[in-house]
């Protein structure tokens, strides 16, 4: 709860669409972009931006883009003119590089020597200022801040093993994947195909999706014949509301190829030799929808058994179990079912506040979390209450709704927190507080209880929550018979916890 109250953000999703078979299509690819985005809608809430193409030789492009929510950026007009799309990109973007505006809204459509490219980007380039005086020494005018502009620019330069008479965009990719190693996902459409690139660490997520007919959604029987489009996005989440099956993830340093044809994997691109993968542990923590799934498990699962590893490491002597509505709900029912404590509500959230044109005035401030939650009283008065959260980041939110179950009856107020104190900044597209502001590293961290008014707190180790992450993936090793590699280092397993450790999976360049 306190990652969204503290600024602490994911910073975009993406999303393709490639209708299969004849063209033009009877699928309404635009239709399918947009709910695609809706579900994405969680990791980006500042602009949206869609790209279609007809396919054709050469493609005719059409874009619309807009701030704020996807429902706010695309009117039913909008949609209109993207409607005779056969495949399409699109992004929902929270900034971790680049300003707040328009400009900066994905995707990017640039002219190359070939025709145009459209570029939708999840992450933040680790070497991008390195990146950005390379690409200026060729004579490249950047028009906007965002690293995406970035790598759509090093996309769109020819790269030296490309004959002159046709583009090689494998070798354009790995290009761009030998210039920086992380941190992206990446859509990037040419002509008819759209490819799902992701880097060599996995440090962000995408997967793809079939879409069958509706008849078929919930049944085994929907074979290769019956798939009427193929999509791909950074979360698995967006594939029910669409009508779309889980297929299978983008392997981290992956090259895929998806046309109407199909779905193929053109190359794998290796870590340097004896590097694990990076892929983010907050996108289990906090990030990712519950319902998702990464690495063959479901973020939901993982979230309670971080809440059972809590319970293990962290017990106390209490009488009921808790959250704060309501990311670490799963947490908090993995940490009763662990300890025996019954799960009960103690705050009912009123989820219609938001921003308001209403100014605080002195009064308003007082009531603080009063206008946000209301104490359930019955619940807990003359309990002992376990409070489960998904972080404590500054502190400053916690401390009052500590106060507000104390007044309203809790005798004692426990805060376990099902991931480990954040330490130190991300640099690898999750917008976190500076260090100084983290309440992991000031002075009153020692007393944290006294600080924010808790009886105890305790919080997941980083140990712990590895072992809980992973736990769920030592058994799906053998998964994915659908693609061979003879890269064996990608079955291996590995996690960036850069944010509570400080090491970083590649040297940061400034």
């Amino acid at each position: 709860m306190e990652f969204e109250e503290n600024g602490i953000g994911e910073e975009c999703g993406v999303f393709g669409c490639v209708a299969a078979g004849e063209w033009p299509t009877q699928l309404e690819v635009a239709q399918v972009l947009t709910l695609g985005l809706v579900a994405l809608q969680h990791r980006g809430q500042e602009s949206a931006g869609i790209v279609t193409s007809n396919g054709a030789s050469p493609p005719t492009y059409t874009a619309h883009k807009g701030m704020g929510l996807v429902n706010t950026a695309f009117a039913p007009e909008a949609l209109l003119k993207l409607r005779y799309g056969n495949l399409g990109i699109c992004h929902t973007r929270y900034s971790t590089t680049g300003f707040s505006e328009l400009e900066n809204c994905q995707p990017f459509v640039v002219d190359t020597l070939h025709g145009k490219i459209a570029v939708a980007h999840n992450g933040e380039l680790v070497n991008a200022h390195a990146l950005r005086k390379r690409v200026m020494r060729h004579g490249v005018g950047l028009s906007t801040s965002s690293d995406s502009e970035l790598i759509t620019q090093l996309l769109a330069l020819t790269p030296p093993m490309e004959e002159q008479d046709a583009p090689n965009w494998v070798a354009r990719i790995k290009n761009l994947m030998t210039e920086t190693p992380t941190s992206y996902s990446l859509l990037v459409m040419f002509k008819d195909v759209v490819y799902a690139v992701r880097d060599p660490y996995g440090n962000r997520p995408l997967c793809i999706g079939r879409i069958v007919p509706v008849s078929k959604m919930h049944s085994s029987g929907a074979g290769e014949e019956d798939t009427e489009g193929w999509v791909v996005s950074s979360e698995s989440c967006s594939f029910q509301s669409i009508g779309a099956k889980y297929y299978r993830e983008v392997l981290p340093g992956e090259i895929v190829q998806i046309s109407k044809h199909g779905v193929k994997s053109l190359s794998v691109v290796p870590r340097p030799e004896g590097d694990l993968p990076a892929f983010c542990i907050f996108e289990y923590v906090y990030f990712a929808r519950p319902d998702s799934i990464f690495e063959g498990q479901m973020v939901y699962t993982v979230r309670q058994r971080c809440g059972r590893q809590l319970a293990i490491e962290a017990p106390t002597d209490a009488d009921v179990v808790s959250t704060v509505p309501e990311s670490a709900t799963p947490a908090a029912l993995g940490y009763a079912q662990q300890s025996g404590l019954p799960y009960i509500e103690v705050l009912c959230k009123n989820r219609y506040v938001g921003r308001t044109f209403i100014q605080p005035n002195t009064r308003l401030r007082q009531l603080g979390v009063a206008k946000k939650f209301g104490a359930l009283t019955d619940n807990f008065a003359g309990k002992r209450v376990v409070l489960v959260d998904d972080s404590i980041v500054r502190g400053n939110t916690i401390s009052p709704i500590i106060k507000l179950l104390k007044e309203a009856g809790a005798t004692e107020v426990h805060i376990r927190v099902a991931s480990p104190p954040i330490r130190y900044p991300c640099y690898m597209g999750i917008n976190i507080p500076t260090k100084e502001e983290l309440i992991a590293n000031k002075p009153e961290f020692q007393d944290i209880a006294g600080y924010i008014g808790a009886a105890s707190v305790q919080y997941l180790t980083v140990e712990g929550l590895v072992s809980a992450v992973q736990e769920g993936i030592a058994s799906l090793k053998e998964k994915d018979e659908r693609i061979s590699s003879s890269n064996k280092s990608e079955k291996r397993v590995g996690h960036c916890t850069a944010c509570l450790t400080g090491k970083y999976p590649v040297e940061l360049e400034w």
